[in-house]
C-alpha cells in the first residue's frame, strides 16, 4: 500500500481553451489542407498546425490524423467540425449585428469588379472625401463574388443579379458598351482591322460575343482577362476593343467606331447583407455609391427606392 503526499497543489488541468483556436480548426476542417487554411487566415501553415495542436490539448481530443498526404478529420473531429460551423455562423452574425448598431466611424469594405473599383469608385469617392471623413474605406477589386455572409465585404457591386439567398440587392445602374480604337485607327481599311478581346475564360460574356460578331474572321491580335489591359491596348493602337462607355467615351486617346452599335447592357447591382444595412456608415457609403453611379457619364442610373431582400 502506498500513500500519496499532499502537496497542496490542485490537480493538473487541461490548458485553457482559446476561442480563436476554434477558428483555425474550422478553417482547416473546411478547406482540408494546412496551406489552404493558412492562405485563408493570412498566416503561416505552421501557425495553423500549432493552433490546432493547442486546441487538441485543451479539449484532450484528437481532431485530425496526421497523414502523409494531409490532415484527415477523426470521427471526433467530424462531430466537432459541425459545431464549429455553427459557432462560425454565430460569430459572423455577431459581427454583422455589431456593424448594424455602429456609428459613422469605422471601416467600410467595398468589393467590386477591378475596373469599376479603380476607374470609378476610387476617383469618384476620393472627390467627395469630405462626406465620409470619419470612415476608413477599403475598396477591393476582384472578379470573384465576395462572401458577404462571412464578412468579406460590407457592400458589393456586381454585374449580374445575385442568386445567393439572404442578401439585400438593388439594381443601381446600367453599363453600356461600344467599339473603341485609338484615334485614327478607324481610317484604315476595315479588312485590316485587328481586334482586342477577352481570353477564353471570359469568352462568353455578352460584350465579347458582340465583338466576335463584328470581327467575323478577322484577327484578334491581343487577348487578356483584364479590362484595364484591353483599354491600354486600344489606346496604344493595337486594335478595336469592346469597352464600357463610362471608361472610354471621355478618353482623348480613343474614338468610338460609330458604324457598330452595341446593344449589350450590363446591369450594376448593389448588394449587402441585411444585417449590415442598418449600419449608418454602410448606408452612407451605399448612398454615395448610388449617387456616384447616377452622375457618371456613360452609366444609366436606375431609380429604385429600396434594397430588395
Amino acid at each position: 500500500m502506498s500513500v500519496q503526499k499532499n502537496t497542496g497543489k490542485a490537480p493538473l488541468e487541461n490548458p485553457p481553451l482559446h476561442w480563436d483556436d476554434i477558428r483555425y480548426f474550422f478553417e482547416l476542417a473546411r478547406v482540408g489542407s494546412l496551406s489552404g487554411a493558412a492562405r485563408k487566415l493570412s498566416v503561416e501553415h505552421s501557425t495553423v498546425a500549432r493552433r490546432v495542436d493547442a486546441l487538441e490539448q485543451s479539449l484532450a481530443v484528437r481532431l485530425f490524423d496526421r497523414l502523409p498526404k494531409g490532415w484527415a478529420l477523426t470521427p471526433e473531429g467530424e462531430a466537432l467540425a459541425k459545431l464549429a460551423t455553427r459557432l462560425d455562423h454565430e460569430a459572423q452574425a455577431f459581427c454583422r449585428a455589431a456593424a448594424g448598431v455602429s456609428s459613422l466611424k469605422g471601416t467600410v469594405r467595398i468589393s467590386a469588379p477591378p475596373v469599376l473599383a479603380s476607374h470609378l469608385l476610387v476617383p469618384g469617392l476620393a472627390a467627395i472625401r469630405s462626406q465620409w471623413m470619419n470612415i476608413d474605406l477599403e475598396v477591393i477589386g476582384e472578379t470573384r463574388d465576395a462572401n458577404l455572409a462571412r464578412g468579406e465585404a460590407d457592400l458589393a457591386i456586381r454585374l449580374s443579379r445575385p442568386t445567393a439567398p439572404g442578401l439585400a440587392t438593388r439594381c443601381i445602374g446600367e453599363m453600356g458598351y461600344g467599339a473603341y480604337a485609338a484615334n485614327g485607327y478607324a481610317e484604315r481599311p476595315q479588312s485590316e482591322w485587328e481586334f482586342l478581346g477577352y481570353d477564353e475564360n471570359l469568352s462568353q460574356v455578352p460584350q465579347q460575343r458582340w465583338l466576335n460578331q463584328i470581327a467575323a474572321d478577322r484577327r484578334f491580335a491581343f487577348r487578356s482577362n483584364d479590362l484595364a489591359a484591353l483599354l491600354h491596348a486600344a489606346r496604344a493602337g493595337l486594335g478595336v476593343a469592346a469597352l464600357p462607355c463610362f471608361l472610354a467615351a471621355n478618353d482623348p486617346a480613343l474614338c468610338l467606331i460609330p458604324d457598330h452599335t452595341c446593344s449589350t447592357v450590363r446591369q450594376l447591382w448593389l448588394v449587402m447583407h441585411p444585417d449590415v444595412r442598418r449600419s449608418p456608415r454602410v448606408r452612407l457609403i451605399a448612398d454615395l455609391v448610388v449617387d456616384l453611379i447616377g452622375k457618371t457619364p456613360g452609366l444609366v442610373a436606375k431609380l429604385q427606392a429600396t434594397l430588395e431582400d
